[in-house]
C-alpha cells in the first residue's frame, strides 16, 4: 500500500472545525518497516507537531470486502501500548485522545483503507460541544477530569461528542455519503427475478420502486408485479417488468423463475442503485444474502450477520435479500393464497432454510413498511413450521413469538457450580433459589468454597451437606475463579453445567428449565441468561466483544423491559458470549474445549474466551430472555484501582492479543455502532 498523505486547506479546516472534524493538520500513512511478519500493526501514521491530544480521523474502507474495524495503538517511549478499536464502515469518522507520553502511532486497517483528513480538537471545544449535545454528560466528564480519573474522562467525552443516537441517523449518514454511498459496479453474478404484490392504492409507490429497479447498475433482472383485485400499475415501458394478476390457487414455483435469485420487495421500496449489484456478488455460494435498511421513519434496521434463531422468531431480515429459490423449500409448493401472508411466509421460509449466508452491513434500501405481519400471524406460521418437523415449538413471551426447544426424556442432570467464600446473605439466598425456588427437576447443586472463616456460613454448609443433592468442596488457595470452576465442573456428573455466581438471586422457577432446553441442542454451546441489577434495570443482554476496547455487557443498565435494537432482546438469539455469573453448557463440550484458562484469565476474560472457543468448535452462543435472574453484588462494585487494575489490564492485554479479530468484528454486533457507550449508539 502506498503512503496516503493530507496537507491542510484552510476554507475546509475551517468548515470541518465547525462540524466536528476539527483543525485539519499534515499526515502521512506510511508502512512501517519494522513490523514483524504477521503483525497487523503495519501502518505508521506520522502527524506535524505534537501526537498527543484529541484527533480526528476520517477514513473509507472497500465496502465489497468483509466487515473489519481498525485499530490504532499508541506507543509509549517506555514500549506500553494502549489499542483504540475504531468504528467501520465504507466512510467513518473517529475521535480519540492520543495519551500523553505517546512516541508512535500504529495502525492496523481493512483491506482498501484510505485515510482522508486528520483533525485536531481542543478539550475546550469538546466541552462546548458536549455541554450543548449532552449536558450531563459534559458535566460528568468534568467530574472525571477533577477527580483525575483520565480514561473516564476520555470516555465519557467521547461518548457526549462522538457517538449519535440512532434516531439522528439521517445527519449521522449525510456526513459519512451512506445515504448515496459509491455505486458498485455491474457484476456478472447472476440473474435476479423481483417479486412484488400490488395492492389499490399503490400505484404511486409502485412507480418509485420501478424507478429504482431500472436504476441498478445489474442490468441482469426482471420483475414480477403480481396484481391484487383492481390494483393499478404505474405505466413501464421496460420489457423486464412483466404484470400478472394474482391467483390464489398457483403455487409459488409458478410465479417466479427457478433459474434466478429471488428477492421480494414491497411497493415503495427503494434500492440503492449498487443494490441487487453488491447482493448478486454476495451471493455467490451462499443462498441468502442480506443487506441493511431505513425505514419510514429515517431510522436504520442494522442487521447482524446470520443470527438464524433471531431472524425466525423476530424477522428481522426485513429489505433488502437475495435467495436462491431451492432455499424456500416447501414453501415453492404451496399455493400462494391470501397475498397478506406472502410476504411472511417468505420471510420464514428464508430464515428456516439450509446453506450459507452473507450479510452485507450496508444500506441498501429504503423501506416503506414492514413486511413481517402482526404477532398473532407470525406465531401461528411458526406454529406450522413445528408440525411440519421443526424441533421448536412457539411461545409467546411478553406478547412476542420466541422459540421453544424441547428437552430430552428424562430430563437430563444439571449440575450447578457456584464459586463462593464468606458473606452468608448470599450464598444462603442464592442456594435457597436453586434447591427450593427452581422447577427444574433433575439438579446437582456444587458450591466451590474459596476459604470461608465465618461461622455462620461453615454451619450454613453443615445444614446444606444433609441435602443428597448439594456437595460442598473446599480450595482456600489464593482467588482464581477460573480455578474454582474447573474444580467444580470436575466434580459435577450431570451432563450439563450451569455455572453460577454466589449473588445471584431466583426470580422465577422456569429460569433453568429454559436454560437445558437451549443447552441440549446439539449445535449450541454455551448459553446465557437475563440478569437484572437488583433495582430491576438490565445488567446482562449478552456480551459484545470490542465493547469497550476489549468485550462488555450490551445495553448495561438500561430499563429492564428495554427491546433493543430490532427487538433482539425479546427473544433467544445468538451472541458472542454470555457472563459466567450465569452460563449453561454441556460438560462434554466444557471438557472438549478444556474448559477456563486459569493461567491466562485467572479472573477476567474467562468466560468471554471460553464462549470463543466453543464458537472456535463451530457451536453456536445462545441469550435467552427466557431465564430470567437477579445479579444483586454487581450494582455496587466500582472500578478496579491499584494491584487489582494492574491485573485487570494484563488479562485485558491478553485477551485482545489472542482475540483481535473478533475485537475488529463481532458478528452479531453492527459495524456501524458504537463501542465506546453500552448502548446501541452509532459512531
Amino acid at each position: 500500500m502506498p503512503p496516503s498523505e493530507g496537507v491542510p486547506d484552510t476554507a475546509a479546516g475551517v468548515v470541518a472545525g465547525l462540524n466536528g472534524a476539527g483543525r485539519a493538520v499534515s499526515f502521512r500513512l506510511e508502512p512501517a518497516a519494522e513490523a514483524p511478519a504477521g503483525c497487523p500493526f503495519d501502518r505508521r501514521l506520522v502527524l506535524s507537531g505534537r501526537l498527543a491530544g484529541w484527533i480526528v480521523l476520517s477514513y473509507r474502507t472497500d465496502a465489497t470486502q468483509p466487515p473489519e474495524r481498525p485499530i490504532l495503538r499508541a506507543l509509549a517511549e517506555d514500549g506500553t501500548a494502549q489499542d483504540f478499536v475504531l468504528p467501520g464502515g465504507a466512510l467513518a469518522h473517529w475521535l480519540g485522545l492520543i495519551p500523553p507520553g505517546t512516541a508512535e502511532i500504529r495502525l492496523a486497517v481493512p483491506p482498501g483503507f484510505r485515510l482522508d483528513r486528520v483533525g485536531r480538537r481542543t478539550d475546550a471545544g469538546l466541552f462546548l460541544q458536549a455541554l450543548g449535545r449532552r449536558p450531563f454528560r459534559a458535566v460528568a466528564a468534568l467530574y472525571e477530569r477533577v477527580r483525575g480519573d483520565a480514561r473516564r474522562y476520555r470516555d465519557t467525552l467521547r461518548g457526549a461528542c462522538a457517538v449519535t443516537p440512532l434516531a439522528g441517523y439521517a445527519a449521522w449518514a449525510r456526513a459519512r455519503a451512506e445515504v448515496s454511498p459509491e455505486p458498485v459496479a455491474s457484476t456478472d453474478a447472476g440473474a435476479v427475478q423481483v417479486l412484488i404484490v400490488a395492492r389499490a392504492g399503490q400505484a404511486a409507490a409502485l412507480a418509485r420502486t420501478l424507478a429504482s429497479l431500472t436504476a441498478q447498475t445489474h442490468a441482469a433482472w426482471t420483475t414480477r408485479i403480481l396484481t391484487v383485485g383492481a390494483a393499478g400499475t404505474a405505466p413501464h415501458t421496460d420489457p423486464r417488468v412483466v404484470v400478472v394478476p394474482w391467483r390464489a390457487d398457483l403455487p409459488l414455483a409458478a410465479a417466479i423463475d427457478a433459474d434466478a435469485a429471488l428477492c421480494l420487495l414491497e411497493p415503495g421500496d427503494v434500492l440503492a442503485p449498487d443494490a441487487l449489484a453488491s447482493l448478486a456478488a454476495a451471493l455467490g455460494p451462499a443462498s441468502l444474502a442480506y443487506a441493511d435498511e431505513v425505514g419510514a421513519d429515517g431510522r436504520p434496521r442494522l442487521k447482524p450477520d446470520w443470527s438464524p434463531d433471531f431472524a425466525l422468531a423476530a424477522g428481522y431480515l426485513g429489505r433488502p435479500w437475495l435467495a436462491v429459490p431451492a432455499r424456500l423449500g416447501r414453501v415453492l409448493d404451496a399455493r400462494l393464497g391470501d397475498p397478506a401472508d406472502l410476504a411472511l411466509r417468505l420471510d420464514i421460509a428464508v430464515a428456516a432454510g439450509a446453506g450459507a449466508v452473507r450479510h452485507l452491513p450496508r444500506v441498501l434500501a429504503r423501506t416503506e413498511a414492514r413486511l413481517v405481519a402482526g404477532t398473532a400471524r407470525r406465531t401461528a406460521l411458526l406454529g406450522a413450521l413445528a408440525a411440519a418437523g421443526s424441533p421448536a415449538g412457539v411461545a409467546l413471551r411478553d406478547g412476542v413469538p420466541d422459540l421453544v426447544w424441547p428437552l430430552p426424556e428424562p430430563a437430563p442432570r444439571a449440575s450447578i457450580v457456584i464459586p463462593s467464600r464468606d458473606r452468608l446473605d448470599l450464598i444462603a439466598q442464592v442456594c435457597r433459589g436453586v434447591l427450593q425456588e427452581t422447577a427444574y427437576p433433575a439438579i446437582e447443586l456444587i458450591v466451590v468454597d474459596n476459604g470461608s472463616t465465618d461461622p455462620a456460613v461453615l454451619a450454613h454448609y453443615e445444614m446444606l451437606r444433609a441435602d443428597p443433592r448439594v456437595t460442598i468442596l473446599s480450595d482456600p488457595e489464593p482467588f482464581n475463579f477460573s480455578r474454582l470452576v474447573n474444580r467444580g465442573v470436575a466434580a459435577a456428573t450431570g451432563s450439563v453445567v450451569v455455572l453460577l455466581n454466589n449473588d445471584i438471586a431466583v426470580l422465577e422457577p422456569g429460569w433453568l428449565d429454559a436454560l437445558m432446553r437451549q443447552a441440549c441442542r446439539p449445535d449450541v454451546g454455551a448459553v446465557g441468561a437475563k440478569l437484572l441489577y437488583g433495582d430491576g434495570r438490565l445488567q446482562h443482554g449478552g456480551v459484545v466483544v470490542g465493547l469497550g476496547g476489549r468485550a462488555g455487557h450490551i445495553l448495561r443498565r438500561r430499563p429492564g423491559d428495554t427491546a433493543g435494537h430490532l427487538g433482539q432482546m425479546r427473544v433467544a438469539h445468538e451472541v458472542s458470549a454470555v457472563t459466567a455469573a450465569c452460563l449453561a453448557v454441556r460438560r462434554d463440550l466444557y471438557v472438549r474445549v478444556g474448559g477456563f484458562d486459569a493461567e491466562t484469565f485467572p479472573v477476567d476474560f474467562n468466560d468471554v474466551d471460553f464462549c470463543l472457543r466453543l464458537r472456535r468448535e463451530g457451536l453456536r452462543v445462545i441469550w435467552t430472555p427466557a431465564a430470567r435472574l437477579a445479579h444483586l453484588e454487581s450494582v455496587s462494585r466500582g472500578p478496579s484501582v491499584g494491584p487489582a487494575r494492574a491485573r485487570f489490564e494484563a488479562e485485558a492485554a491478553r485477551f485482545a492479543e489472542r482475540w483481535r479479530a473478533v475485537i475488529r468484528h463481532d458478528p452479531y454486533y453492527h459495524p456501524r455502532l458504537s463501542l465506546t457507550t453500552f448502548g446501541e449508539d452509532l459512531e
